[in-house]
């Protein structure tokens, strides 16, 4: 009886200690498993930290889209593109522009604004006025410079935030006429923007090949037959976007 007892005693206790010698051994394997995770536990997913872009847009007629849709002037398609290449953004676009002004209305404008300055973004678009109401050269020479640094200003003393944009060139509308004295007079505006940003390492893109071709593609001009259309805009916006967004960091591909 005793023998009997013992054995059972011993078969017991090895049925047991085989049985925890499992459990230990499973949990060993869960413990492992948690401590290297197999890539299948790893989610695939990127989520982008919400950002807000300033954006600031000085200018005349060209900037504030004299003709065309609010939503149709180049600025407004710039910051709907720029919405479109990156995911949980948002874009604040601060617009000072008006038919009509000069450089010394520009700047008599921004004088009296209250404005940031940590724009992630500035372009400035100003002259034609200063050509079309026969302005002194020399005041164009002394203001430009006065409205860059004040838009560099505006961008927290960051250069490479401003975009200078060329004029357009509105000999080439009905209203122009195809003038070459009104052509002249731009390109003499033009040069002296170009080599300004060239000398200076600010970011200058020209759009005013785009405008020259208003006489033979009519829908690049606006129903009033003098300023750009919303398409023209939006040729201007295919090339200043690429600048826009190396500007304010993002990937435009």
């Amino acid at each position: 009886m005793k023998l009997k007892v013992r054995i059972f005693v011993s078969v017991f206790s090895i049925l047991i200690w085989s049985s925890c010698s499992s459990d230990s051994s499973e949990f060993d394997k869960q413990l492992s498993d948690s401590e290297n995770p197999t890539e299948e536990f790893i989610p695939d997913v990127i989520n982008l930290e919400e950002k807000t872009f300033n954006i600031i847009s000085l200018g005349d007629s060209y900037t504030i889209g004299e003709s065309v849709c609010s939503t149709c002037r180049f600025p407004e398609q710039l910051k709907d593109s720029i919405l479109e290449k990156r995911e949980n953004t948002k874009v604040s676009l601060k617009v000072i522009a008006r038919t009509g002004w000069t450089t010394t209305a520009l700047i008599n404008a921004i004088e009296k604004e209250e404005l940031l300055e940590d724009y992630d973004l500035a372009t400035l678009l100003i002259g034609v006025n200063n050509q079309f109401q026969r302005k002194p050269f020399e005041l164009f020479e002394d203001e430009f410079p006065k409205l860059v640094n004040t838009a560099i200003q505006l961008t927290d003393l960051s250069k490479d935030k401003l975009i200078v944009i060329s004029i357009p060139d509105y000999a080439f509308t009905p209203f122009g006429r195809g003038s070459s004295v009104i052509s002249e007079g731009i390109d003499v505006y033009n040069s002296y923007i170009e080599n300004y940003c060239n000398e200076n390492n600010i970011t200058f893109v020209n759009i005013t090949d785009i405008t020259k071709q208003g006489l033979i593609l009519t829908e690049l001009v606006a129903d009033d037959g003098l300023h750009p259309s919303a398409l023209a805009y939006s040729k201007f916006v295919s090339r200043i976007l690429p600048e826009a967004c190396r500007a304010i960091d993002i990937d435009c591909k």
